[in-house]
């Protein structure tokens, strides 16, 4: 430890150069330790792609899905936004006032504006 007390900006940070060090060794000594100790016995079944489901069959993958479970996740998503910006402007609702209070329903009419434009264009019927 004589080598560090010349180099005075590099004493500080010693303790985390150790525990970063100490840390990996650990990390790679424990999984050095477990690939010796466990136990190989592979098997056809173990071994397969689909170890804990069904095999897909042929053709199954290649089936079309309707744009309408798109438009309906991405109506879903916006209107989640939505409730993600509605949680602030309640926690601060007293402080913003007036104010706070309509631009926030200028939000919800437009976001209402876009929901009802996607019911009428029938972007809602799973159909």
């Amino acid at each position: 430890m004589g080598f560090l007390k010349e180099y005075t900006a590099i004493h500080p940070y010693w303790p985390v150069f150790m525990f970063l060090l100490i840390g990996t060794g650990f990390g790679i000594v424990t999984l050095i330790f477990a690939c010796l100790v466990r136990p190989s016995k592979p098997d056809p079944e173990k071994l397969s792609t689909y170890e804990c489901g069904m095999p897909l069959f042929m053709g199954a993958s290649e089936k079309r899905f309707s744009i309408r479970f798109y438009i309906i996740a991405i109506l879903f998503l916006l209107f989640d936004i939505e409730a993600v910006f509605l949680y602030p402007w309640a926690v601060v609702y007293k402080k913003i006032g007036l104010f706070g209070f309509v631009e926030m329903m200028l939000f919800i009419i437009i976001l209402l504006v876009g929901y009802l434009y996607a019911w009428r264009k029938g972007a809602l019927e799973w159909e």
